[in-house]
């Protein structure tokens, strides 16, 4: 097979899976990133003060039942034990989150059993909202009014900056609720954290010879001409100068603060009432609980519309964003030898799994490509 000349946009999850795969091969691969570092929002760096690592865009944790992916990352980092225990302030008291037999108990003052609980919520839950619509109605059915303000409300207008009747119920896709003490966070069989970081695993990954990468480098659409075939990881409706609008997003503002000892005792603290400005707050020592620290560095972390100049953290998906992202994938799927890839280029949120494992699908699908003969798609998932 003949090398190609392959131009990596972003340096995130998404471009160094592909630049590896494809340098394997003996492609030559350019990656550049209008950033000053890789890793993209990944990136986590220690704290000078206090030696903690710190996710610099807010914490990632990495989760997954994905056997290929989870091999994929312990080939380029330790991956040390990890699992998530997020607490809850509501009320003046602090709860468990996801909502547990331990939450249930506590929150209504009862002792119930397992059956008992399932019960009680059944009891609780709105029985004459038969096919819930909104986020609203999906959670006055599943866990009824109280639990639904306590814990949902508020966050969720937050996080989103609208009410939760104006959301869809996909949003709330599972009944986030569980009747036994199990409170991890996730579900999946593989959780962990890199143990030396997310930046210096991705370096790692980038760490070939067939890889060159250029950092604080904008794209030019122009340097099209000098590649084989280009891997856009930026903004989608970006790379159409915004000709049809902006695609909607949130952003994240942190408010950093440094304390001595201990500041909360866990990772994550959400705060649900609404009168409470920020969301949460991350304490980061914790997502390295193999290592020990005096001090600590923590996050007050607060939603909002993403704006011009803004970092776009999370696709919104609504429906007018829809109308406008059909428009843009329209008239990306003219073009030939360019792939959108990653979060921003497909215009989805991805957890970091998903966006490895469409990695590793894209480039596999990339390399079957040429060896078939056959015009490399422009998506290698379904967008729309």
């Amino acid at each position: 097979m003949t090398s190609k000349k392959i131009l990596i946009v972003g340096a995130g999850f998404s471009g160094a899976v592909i630049g590896r795969q494809l340098a394997e091969q003996g492609h030559l691969i350019q990656i550049i990133d209008s950033r000053d570092h890789i890793a993209g929002n990944c990136y986590d760096a220690r704290d000078t003060k206090t030696g903690v690592m710190v996710h610099t865009y807010g914490p990632h944790i990495f989760h997954t039942d994905n056997e290929q992916v989870w091999n994929f990352v312990n080939h380029y980092a330790v991956m040390m034990p990890y699992i998530n225990r997020v607490k809850a302030t509501v009320n003046g008291q602090v709860f468990s989150l996801p909502i547990n037999l331990h939450t249930i108990n506590q929150f209504f003052n009862k002792t119930c059993s397992p059956s008992e609980a399932k019960a009680l919520i059944a009891e609780k839950g709105d029985s004459t909202i038969t096919e819930p619509q909104s986020f609203e109605e999906q959670a006055l059915r599943f866990v009824g009014k109280e639990l639904y303000e306590a814990f949902f409300k508020g966050y969720t207008i937050k996080q989103w900056g609208m009410s939760p009747a104006e959301l869809p119920a996909s949003i709330l896709k599972r009944l986030p609720i569980r009747f036994n003490y199990d409170d991890n966070y996730f579900n999946h069989k593989f959780q962990g954290m890199p143990r030396d970081g997310y930046t210096q695993m991705v370096k790692n990954i980038l760490n070939h010879e067939n890889i060159s990468v250029s950092l604080g480098r904008t794209f030019q659409p122009q340097e099209r001409e000098e590649y084989d075939h280009v891997f856009y990881s930026g903004p989608l409706d970006a790379f159409y100068d915004f000709q049809f609008g902006r695609l909607g997003y949130r952003t994240l503002d942190f408010e950093k603060f440094s304390v001595d000892g201990d500041y909360q005792g866990c990772a994550v603290m959400n705060y649900c009432a609404q009168t409470v400005p920020y969301t949460r707050i991350t304490e980061h020592k914790y997502f390295s609980p193999w290592e020990q620290h005096e001090g600590s560095v923590c996050y007050k972390e607060y939603s909002r519309a993403c704006e011009e100049n803004d970092i776009p953290y999370y696709p919104i998906r609504l429906l007018g964003e829809m109308s406008v992202l059909d428009q843009y994938i329209d008239l990306a799927e003219k073009e030939n030898n360019i792939t959108f890839i990653g979060r921003l280029g497909t215009y989805r949120y991805l957890d970091m799994d998903v966006t490895i494992a469409e990695a590793l699908k894209t480039a596999e699908t990339y390399l079957a490509s040429l060896q078939q003969g056959d015009s490399m798609p422009v998506f290698t998932v379904d967008i729309r």
